[in-house]
């Protein structure tokens, strides 16, 4: 398999779950514990609603957009694949991306025979994602992608998790996008596969195309659970007190990395990209625990992506880098 369409991903591996595990852009204040009641609650006795009514109409009373516009999703991957076959089976060729994103949309276009081209205007189908991936930065050409005459997915797996400034699309040009949100990261419930898409005004045909590839029940009731729970008071205001405590994790970790010798690159989110100051041993990191991600896979090259880790993850870290230091010194 080509190097560039493998699915990479960060998180647990063959070894377990990494003790201090910075490859994952997860919520480090959770699990929420609002999402987590809401799924101790679940009836995975019965199926879901096939419609999802009720789930529905609460997404969109939480986004203030029509029930119709609201599109169920497996996960961001399943979305991400299922959009491609539409746009394809609509008689789509061509694809764009940034330069640095997630793999799965090369993957999904690799797979569906659609053709990469560097200029937006040239593409049936292009993506954006902000907080950007891998460096959780704005998106600079988001306005002029958005104004493209093709299919624009914005990915706001993270928007949730932004820590600084704000979204580049007003109002009118998210209306004029797709809009995948897959709140999992922010509630700290990675394991738990669940998202949803808001359908730009004038859609129907590409939605209902959408709809019709889609699985039965594409949400498990514990992922329904999830969701319903994510859109309530009491776990948005969950949500913000974690990200006022990531800022303070946050500058922490960026004065640490820096007295190590580490750059630092500019980041809006819960995560950044840094270069390190010389080679890594990620094995013995992960033996010690410490599990880091190489964006090489996301555009980058040379660099990893640090999620924001509270202070005993970080003293790990420190640990761990100075003892590699002393190694090679």
């Amino acid at each position: 398999m080509n190097t560039a369409t493998q699915p990479l991903h960060g998180g647990p591996d063959a070894q377990g779950v990494p003790p201090w595990d910075f490859s994952t852009n997860a919520n480090a204040c959770g699990p929420c514990p609002m999402a987590l009641a809401a799924l101790a609650l679940a009836d995975a006795q019965h199926y879901p609603d096939p419609a999802y009514t009720h789930l529905s109409a609460v997404l969109a009373d939480f986004h203030g957009v029509a029930v119709e516009r609201i599109v169920m999703a497996g996960s961001a991957s399943e979305f991400i694949a299922r959009i491609t076959a539409a746009v394809v089976r609509a008689g789509g060729k061509t694809v764009w991306q940034p330069a640095q994103a997630y793999g799965d949309y090369a993957r999904a276009a690799a797979a569906w025979g659609l053709q990469g081209v560097a200029d937006p205007a040239a593409a049936d189908l292009l993506w954006l994602c902000e907080p950007s991936s891998p460096q959780g930065a704005v998106e600079h050409r988001a306005q002029a992608v958005a104004n493209q005459g093709g299919v624009v997915v914005l990915d706001r797996a993270y928007e949730p998790l932004r820590l600084a400034g704000r979204c580049s699309l007003d109002a009118a040009a998210l209306n004029t996008v797709w809009q995948l949100w897959s709140p999992n990261k922010a509630l700290a419930l990675t394991g738990v596969r669940g998202a949803y898409a808001i359908a730009p005004l004038g859609a129907s045909a590409l939605q209902a195309t959408l709809e019709s590839l889609a699985p039965s029940w594409p949400l498990g009731a514990h992922a329904a659970a999830m969701l319903s729970a994510w859109v309530q008071p009491e776990t948005q205001a969950w949500l913000a007190q974690s990200r006022a405590q990531l800022r303070g994790w946050k500058t922490q970790q960026l004065a640490l990395l820096r007295s190590l010798g580490w750059v630092c690159l500019p980041s809006d989110s819960n995560y950044l990209c840094v270069q390190a100051p010389g080679p890594l041993n990620v094995s013995v990191l992960r033996a010690q625990g410490i599990k880091l991600r190489d964006t090489t896979s996301m555009g980058l090259p040379g660099h990893w992506r640090l999620s924001v880790q509270p202070p005993a993850a970080q003293a790990a870290l420190a640990q761990a880098l100075h003892s590699q230091q002393v190694t090679t010194a």
